[in-house]
């Protein structure tokens, strides 16, 4: 039973109506930079608001590995997690590929070693193997297919009907999924440690002093939470969910980075950070790793960058590839 009682204040974004301030000396010396280099400077959502107000492109996983393949730049600085970066190099071979903070991992690739997935896979030969992008270079070069939290219905629906679908590493998005197409999978016992944290009985008591508000979820969160929200959608869909939905307020339950975008493309609209039992938002340690000066050291030192064996490469192109192209 919810109570009424909130042990924190709760995280509202109020409507961002006028301009926003200007950038800092740092923000401008790193668009000075990206033109000395021409550089393309990519960004997921969860990145803090200095590095997303100097970013060419903002988006989730998916809308940045085509923006990846795509960049006729000389350089890509990723500003995301460790993975995101080596789907870029595997996309893009020839281009210096840069991540401002190296130690930016994720708990869901971590939870997948590749030597563990190999091991599965010669004991169960008839397996399919569909990944999600969380995961390493490693892993994807051992997977047949690749998707995303906005792709990964269509990709599923795609799996040739006599095979067994292996889905890795993420058991709460492959749970959701096989939930919505009615496809039987085996889930690898993985999940982000960020997502786990959001609770329905922490959502129920915000409901209570927002009663009007409308809850958009990220598919990464517990069955519990996903099953009382309005709308289960990756951070690109929520965007879509958010302007077109009548309600004036929203509950986001993802990490809380996803909320300085809404508030740029719906300025009008009051988003409340989903909250955890113990927290009023919900950050990733490791998104937040990355910093506006981390950035600015980067693209002028051109360091550090992402390397990794051809043959990797090549093997994890192939699945990458066949998800941008079913994805299409």
């Amino acid at each position: 039973m919810a109570t009424a009682t909130l042990n924190y204040e709760p995280m509202v974004f109020n409507p961002k109506l006028g301009n926003e301030a200007p950038l800092t000396a740092i923000q401008e010396e790193v668009l000075a930079l990206k033109k000395e280099r021409n550089a393309l400077i990519l960004a997921h959502n969860y990145q803090v608001d200095a590095i997303q107000r100097v970013a060419d492109y903002v988006g989730d996983s998916l809308g940045l590995a085509y923006k990846a393949e795509e960049a006729d730049t000389d350089c890509i600085v990723f500003c995301g997690v460790h993975f995101m970066a080596e789907t870029a190099k595997i996309v893009n071979p020839n281009k210096p590929v840069l991540l401002p903070e190296m130690e930016a991992g994720c708990s869901l690739s971590d939870s997948c070693p590749a030597e563990k997935l190999a091991a599965y896979k010669a004991a169960n030969p008839n397996v399919y193997v569909v990944a999600y992008i969380n995961c390493s270079a490693g892993v994807k070069a051992l997977s047949d297919v690749i998707c995303t939290s906005g792709n990964a219905m269509k990709i599923v629906e795609k799996v040739p009907a006599d095979r067994d679908i292996l889905f890795v590493p993420d058991q709460n998005l492959g749970q959701w999924v096989s939930k919505q197409t009615g496809r039987e999978m085996q889930l690898w016992p993985g999940s982000c440690y960020a997502h786990v944290l959001f609770t329905q009985q922490a959502i129920e008591r915000l409901k209570l002093k927002f009663p009007d508000a409308l809850v958009v979820a990220h598919p990464e969160c517990v069955e519990t939470v996903r099953d009382n929200a309005d709308e289960v959608c990756s951070t690109e869909k929520m965007i879509g969910f958010c302007r077109d939905c009548d309600a004036e307020q929203i509950i986001v339950v993802t990490e809380t980075g996803m909320i300085h975008r809404l508030q740029r493309e719906i300025p009008e609209k009051t988003f409340i950070a989903g909250p955890t039992d113990t927290c009023a938002c919900n950050d990733c340690r490791f998104m937040k790793m990355n910093t506006i000066e981390k950035l600015r050291d980067c693209l002028r030192d051109m360091s550090p960058q992402i390397e990794m064996p051809e043959d990797i490469r090549l093997k994890a192109y192939a699945p990458i590839k066949r998800m941008l192209e079913w994805s299409k």
